[in-house]
Order: structure tokens, then C-alpha cells, then sequence
């Protein structure tokens, strides 16, 4: 290669020699930062001009060659950023977006904002000192003053299952969570259930509602009127699916069967069901959603819709990449595949 990278950082070296200066010394003598000298390097805009000037300068005087970017070797840095960090799906994702960063030689940077706007000021302050290439935003949402920073910057965003209405002209990286709600339910029927609890996800999110689209959808068409009653809130963690199951349970007709819209949430279901001495699938078969790597593993091991999390990380990834290289996607919004998977959490209803 003609340069190698250290935390996202470009040595460069000449074609037939070690490298002969990098951009931290070129820095420290320019009194600038790292970022500031790797903006000017990637042609960024966002560089006063007698800081430019200087840089330049210095770049040019120590015969500094700048790297030709080779394909999918661009951005130096990406942004990943969650609203919270606190979940197994969020490791997930990191997976895959670090796994395509790796091999594009690019660093990574992982943050939470919290939806709260004090968090997302501060995180975009950082980013603009770091000057990085690229941001994949997951169930987040940015105001539109941050938005059109980003876009002032230069910097392109792809977003990973919109809270709400994405950015504007920003790529979307989800799964088809409508046809994994849709399964899940149908699987549910077919065994017999009925009455089929189900525990939804925070109602801000675009997956959450198409899950609960899919539950409806898929009881309508088999003839089941939905009841309403049989529908109650959860955010996607432990504590609510817990609450939730326990909910159903004390409906003077509680369900045969409950779906949870994340895994989490399912455990905590399972976890209500053995507090009361009630066994599972015996006595309520449950469903999650997710297939997050710890359900293989319960008890008993837990019927679910695998999202493909990993590859949705992957995917933004390579969009964000090429991005940077100013290479559109072939679409601004993909939805990969769910699947239902079914293990030993469901069975046919108790008979009376």
C-alpha cells in the first residue's frame, strides 16, 4: 500500500522509501491539530484560508505526497452513533459497521446522544474537531439545525432504522420489520393461538409500528379480530416485557400466546411467566423479535424473527464509504430480509 493507517490516520510514504513526514508533524509545526491538517490533505472546505495556506505550505515544503485513494479506501474516520448503547442489538451493529471499517482501513468512533439536544451539540462539536468522513446514525434522530451542519460540512449520513421521518436526502439501512411481525403472528396461528398478546416497541420508531402492523395484519387475515386489550406498551427492554406479560396475564382472559418486539423483551416475559410458576411453551408459548445471540440460549431456547442486525451494520457502512468517495447508493432505502426462527418457546395451546 502506499500508506498505512494508525487509528484512521494516514502515514504517507513515498514510492520507494519510509515515509518521509506525517501529517502529526506537520501539524505540530503549523501549531494546528491532526484534524485540521487531514481536512486540508482531503480537500475539506471547512479550513480558514491562511490556515489552508500555512498547511499547504509546510505540505509542500516537506514534498508531503498525498495518498490517491484506492476504492473503498476514502473516509478515514466514521461516526456511529446510537441513542443509547445499553442493548445487545446495539453490539450487534457495531459488529458489522467495525467489521467493513477494518477492512477499509478506517477508524471508528461510537457514541450515544440520548435524544437529548445538549448531547447532540456536544457530539457534533466533536466531530467537527476530528474532522470525520462519515456518520451512520441507528434509531436516532438529529434536529434539523445538526442535519444541515452536516451537510455544510460535507459530511454524508446514512441512517440505520429511523426513529421518524429520516434526514432529508439521507440513505436508510432497515429490515423488513412488517413481514417479520406478519410471520412471527402467523406462526402463532397456525399453531392454534387465538389470543395472541402482543408487547410493542417504543411508538416513535418506524420498526416498532411496522411490527405492530404485521401483528395486525397477519390476525385480519386469518379472521381474528384484533382486540385491543391484548396490545400493550413496551421500549424494547427487559423491564417492560416483564410488565408487560404481566399485564396480559391479568386480563380476565389472558392470552394463550404472546409476541414481544425484541428479544429483551421476551425475556422479561419469560421471566414474569416462571415468577408466577407458569412454564413456557406449556402454559404461554412466546415470541421475540431479533435473534439476538443470548436467546439461543434460554430456557427454553426462544422462537424468534432474526433481523440481520450485523449485516444492516455492514451495509450502512459501505454506503457511508461511498459516499465519501461521492458514489450515490443504488437506493435510499434498503430493507434487508427478516426470518422467522422457530425453537422450543412455542407449541400448540394448552386444551381446556
Amino acid at each position: 500500500m502506499a500508506g498505512e493507517s494508525g487509528k484512521g490516520r494516514t502515514v504517507t510514504q513515498s514510492p520507494d522509501g519510509p515515509a518521509k513526514v506525517t501529517i502529526t508533524e506537520i501539524a505540530r509545526e503549523a501549531g494546528v491539530s491532526v484534524p485540521t491538517v487531514s481536512r486540508v490533505v482531503n480537500g475539506r472546505s471547512d479550513v480558514s484560508p491562511a490556515t489552508r495556506a500555512r498547511v499547504e505550505d509546510l505540505l509542500h515544503r516537506h514534498g508531503y505526497r498525498r495518498r490517491i485513494p484506492a476504492p473503498g479506501d476514502r473516509a478515514a474516520l466514521l461516526d456511529l452513533v446510537f441513542n443509547d448503547l445499553d442493548s445487545p442489538w446495539a453490539v450487534e451493529i457495531i459488529r458489522g459497521v467495525e467489521e467493513v471499517a477494518h477492512e477499509n482501513g478506517v477508524g471508528t468512533v461510537v457514541s450515544a446522544i440520548h435524544d437529548r439536544a445538549g448531547d447532540a451539540r456536544e457530539w457534533m462539536t466533536n466531530l467537527r474537531a476530528r474532522a470525520s468522513d462519515g456518520v451512520i446514525l441507528v434509531t436516532s434522530v438529529l434536529e434539523p439545525g445538526l442535519q444541515d451542519e452536516l451537510r455544510r460540512l460535507g459530511v454524508p449520513l446514512v441512517v440505520i432504522d429511523p426513529a421518524g421521518s429520516p434526514a432529508s436526502e439521507a440513505p436508510t439501512v432497515g429490515a423488513t420489520n412488517w413481514a417479520g411481525g406478519m410471520a412471527a403472528t402467523r406462526h402463532l396461528l397456525e399453531l392454534g393461538h387465538r389470543r395472541i398478546g402482543f408487547i410493542q416497541g417504543p411508538v416513535r420508531l418506524l420498526c416498532s409500528r411496522a411490527r405492530l402492523d404485521g401483528y395486525r395484519a397477519a390476525l385480519d387475515t386469518a379472521g381474528v379480530a384484533v382486540d385491543d386489550t391484548l396490545i400493550v406498551p413496551g421500549d424494547f427492554y427487559h423491564e417492560s416485557g416483564f410488565t408487560g406479560c404481566n399485564r396480559l396475564l391479568d386480563l380476565p382472559e389472558p392470552p394463550t400466546a404472546v409476541f414481544a418486539s425484541s428479544d429483551q423483551m421476551a425475556l422479561g416475559a419469560i421471566e414474569a411467566l416462571r415468577r408466577r410458576g407458569l412454564r413456557v411453551p406449556e402454559d404461554l408459548s412466546v415470541v421475540g423479535f431479533d435473534d439476538l445471540p443470548e436467546v439461543r440460549w434460554s430456557a427454553p431456547p426462544l422462537t424468534t424473527v432474526r433481523q440481520p442486525l450485523s449485516d444492516m451494520g455492514k451495509l450502512a457502512a459501505r454506503t457511508v464509504l461511498d459516499l465519501a468517495r461521492s458514489v450515490g447508493p443504488a437506493s435510499p432505502r434498503v430493507e434487508l430480509a427478516t426470518e422467522l426462527v422457530v425453537r422450543a418457546s412455542t407449541a400448540p395451546p394448552r386444551g381446556d
